[in-house]
């Protein structure tokens, strides 16, 4: 496990203080934690059972929509995800009429009118997701010179995929005995170091989700964390399915060449 800079903390995290830092800045700059053990021996992210684990797993629509929900309405107000375009919310399940409505609801840079003055639209599934922030130098102004990483491949970026993700959002608790957490900082069980600045983003209920599931801190992360993965890793099931096919393929060409050897070479033997 590694530290990654570039990570962030809002300047205020009250009311819906979570949804103002972001739901996974995961890589925070840490602070020393007096006593706190050493990086090296920060314990490895729990092994999750995950759908879409192994050559014929898949994703699980259900959880990928509830995903998308948190994602939306916590981590979305300052975190981009410039790789993902509204019609690759098809892959999660909805179908074309509900990605036109997600993306209609949503303003975009639409240029100029007559005068020069920048306008706005209605996104179109075609569109990327509208990122929190006109540009980098915005997003650092409100957070205090931090940039808040994108989460389009935030997956692939952190050592330990999807185990790392949701270790890192259900791992926070109080210091144990003897260790002290710098002001601002928070413990966190499987962050390097252990002193992370991000608050914990997630809480019980803290959205509500539309089929009835009930949102605790571990229903939430698993959701999103869910949701992340197939943003890294649109092509999966396609990916796996064509693996398969391709076994199955070269399979059956080693059973067809054994079979001509034997026909060739039935008179030698």
């Amino acid at each position: 496990m590694r530290q990654v800079s570039g990570m962030f903390v809002r300047g205020s995290v009250a009311g819906r203080g979570f949804a103002g830092v972001g739901l996974l800045a995961l890589g925070f700059a840490v602070a020393p934690v007096a006593g706190a053990v050493a990086q090296e021996n920060t314990p490895a992210p729990p092994s999750r059972h995950w759908s879409f684990d192994g050559a014929f797993g898949t994703f699980d629509r259900a959880s990928l929509q509830r995903g998308f929900q948190v994602y939306k309405e916590v981590c979305s107000n300052c975190h981009s995800m410039k790789l993902m375009s509204y019609r690759n919310l098809e892959g999660i399940g909805l179908d074309a009429a509900q990605v036109r409505a997600i993306a209609a609801s949503v303003q975009v840079p639409g240029g100029t009118d007559d005068n020069g003055a920048a306008v706005e639209r209605n996104a179109l599934p075609s569109d990327a997701f509208r990122s929190p922030f006109p540009n980098d130098k915005a997003a650092r102004a409100a957070n205090n010179g931090a940039l808040p990483p994108d989460q389009s491949d935030l997956e692939k970026a952190r050592e330990g995929g999807a185990n790392y993700i949701d270790a890192i959002l259900t791992g926070y608790k109080d210091a144990p005995a003897g260790v002290t957490v710098p002001d601002g900082s928070y413990y966190n069980e499987y962050f390097p170091g252990h002193a992370i600045h991000m608050p914990p983003p997630l809480s019980d209920d803290q959205v509500t989700y539309a089929d009835g599931t009930k949102a605790t801190v571990a229903q939430m992360s698993h959701d999103v964390t869910t949701f992340l993965t197939y943003a890294s890793h649109p092509e999966m099931e396609q990916r796996k399915r064509l693996g398969v096919k391709i076994v199955l393929f070269l399979a059956g060409m080693v059973g067809l060449t054994y079979a001509v050897k034997r026909k060739v070479w039935a008179d030698v033997h």
